[in-house]
């Protein structure tokens, strides 16, 4: 791995870190269900899949669980491995099987709704029962909703990201 890579990934993973205290130093918007965050931090785990090696995304997803477990605690850095884990695996899915024929926003909405379904999954075997899957309708229209934001502001700030972060060997 070059240090530009190394290098790379580090930025990106700060800028997850930032992206992640601010969207949890906001307070909970009155709109918004209760637990809805956009998810801003994802951008940069998205930039990843889409720009780097696949394996990077899931370093990337499974550090920023381990931030949010140091910051937030045990259950929400569990809710955050498993929505991480099955994001990005969607997300690779994805790539792999469409490349470039698919658009941002659909890997993005995609990987909201499998985040969204893999918190349930985890919050359903803390809680030892299935009643979270109830909620899975408000998270899927605000993972829609909030996907296509994400997946714009990915599409937004790509060329400037790919100026910083990539080069020939990435």
């Amino acid at each position: 791995m070059t240090v530009r890579r190394i290098t790379s990934l580090g930025i990106m993973l700060a800028l997850i870190f930032a992206l992640s205290s601010l969207e949890n130093a906001l307070p909970p918007l009155p709109f918004l269900p209760p637990g809805v965050k956009p998810g801003l931090s994802n951008i940069m785990v998205m930039y990843c899949a889409f720009f780097f090696r696949k394996r990077e995304a899931f370093l990337l997803a499974f550090l920023k669980s381990g931030f949010v477990l140091l910051t937030r605690g045990a259950i929400a850095g569990i809710m955050s491995f498993a929505g991480g884990m099955i994001s990005v695996s969607i997300i690779t899915l994805l790539l792999a099987l469409f490349g470039e024929r698919i658009s941002v926003a659909a890997v993005s909405v995609s990987g909201a709704l499998a985040h969204n379904f893999g918190q349930l999954a985890a919050s359903s075997l803390i809680l030892a029962n299935t009643y979270t899957f109830w909620y899975f309708p408000v998270l899927a229209v605000s993972g829609v909703l909030f996907g296509i934001v994400t997946g714009i502001t990915l599409k937004a700030l790509t060329p400037a990201l790919g100026r910083v972060l990539r080069d020939k060997d990435v």
